[in-house]
């Protein structure tokens, strides 16, 4: 099964303003992506003064990302499973998918950040991957069946009922976020895209190569369950300093190189001082020759 090579580029919702945003998201919907995403943190997460940082509400975002885009897909990248019970997640998801004329992504993880965890009294974190375990098959029957009951060890339904379903059927596709062994079980299961992100000290290409060992890893467990490996797409997010051009299409090629078909550009410039829009516009600018690349990949040039 060939995937189509798509491309997103993600707008931070960290360390800027409204206006900057409504921007940034303008500027991917008229240059060409295929996908637009933010983020979910309630405390900030970059630089040492951490939490302090001003952030926006990533799923409060979405719905104002719906209404001022028209084209591009939207999505959150990704949300923070423990941070909200699953049915208003998936609630707040079905009234995004509305919003945006059926363009939603749906991307969710285990959360992570044991800062904010403490900070806001949230409980789950050590229980996290159970708990995303159960998210996927509480949302999914939420979205899909007229009433739904789930017994589960963390969530429970009793002849639920969560109308109107999405636009997008049977459900909008999930994008499942993480690396670990576990997640990597999850993904096989329940995702339509898996994204990984790898951030080291090495190269964008080194980062690509742990990636593809994670994929490799995936299509083990897709066979595992019986699925055909095939029908998870991989994603990687490519991390840039809004500067270097040449530097970018390396990395890009690296994941491309890897079997990723996603990729999901991140013009990272929080805490740098250097304007987001600019970096954005500067992604943009970039984008045909990034899909040019998957030619040259592809024919060993």
């Amino acid at each position: 099964m060939g995937h189509p090579l798509r491309f997103g580029l993600k707008v931070s919702c960290e360390d800027v303003t409204a206006a900057q945003m409504r921007r940034g998201w303008q500027i991917a919907d008229e240059a060409g992506f295929d996908h637009l995403w933010t983020f979910d943190h309630l405390a900030g997460v970059k630089g040492e003064a951490g939490p302090e940082h001003a952030i926006f509400d990533g799923w409060a975002v979405l719905s104002a990302m719906a209404q001022a885009t028209t084209r591009v897909r939207i999505g959150c990248l990704v949300t923070g499973n423990t941070y909200r019970q699953p049915a208003v997640l998936a609630k707040l998801a079905a009234t995004v998918d509305h919003l945006s004329g059926g363009r939603l992504e749906f991307g969710i993880g285990a959360a992570h950040s044991p800062t904010e965890h403490r900070m806001y009294g949230i409980e789950g974190l050590d229980h996290r991957l159970g708990r995303l375990s159960e998210s996927l098959q509480v949302i999914k029957a939420l979205w899909t069946q007229d009433r739904c009951t789930f017994p589960g060890r963390y969530y429970q339904l009793r002849e639920s009922v969560a109308n109107p379903k999405p636009v997008q059927k049977p459900h909008p596709p999930v994008w499942i976020g993480g690396r670990g062994d576990s997640t990597l079980k999850l993904a096989a299961r329940h995702a339509d895209v898996w994204n990984v992100t790898i951030r080291g000290e090495a190269t964008g290409a080194e980062d690509a190569r742990v990636a593809g060992a994670l994929g490799r890893r995936l299509l083990e467990h897709c066979e595992a369950v019986g699925r055909e490996p095939a029908a998870v797409r991989w994603s990687g997010q490519v991390f840039w300093d809004g500067r270097d051009r040449g530097r970018l299409a390396a990395d890009v090629a690296a994941y491309l190189e890897g079997g990723f078909t996603e990729i999901v550009i991140f013009p990272d410039v929080r805490g740098t001082g250097a304007d987001p829009v600019a970096a954005a516009a500067a992604a943009a600018e970039e984008l045909a020759s990034l899909r040019g690349l998957h030619q040259r990949v592809a024919g060993g040039c």
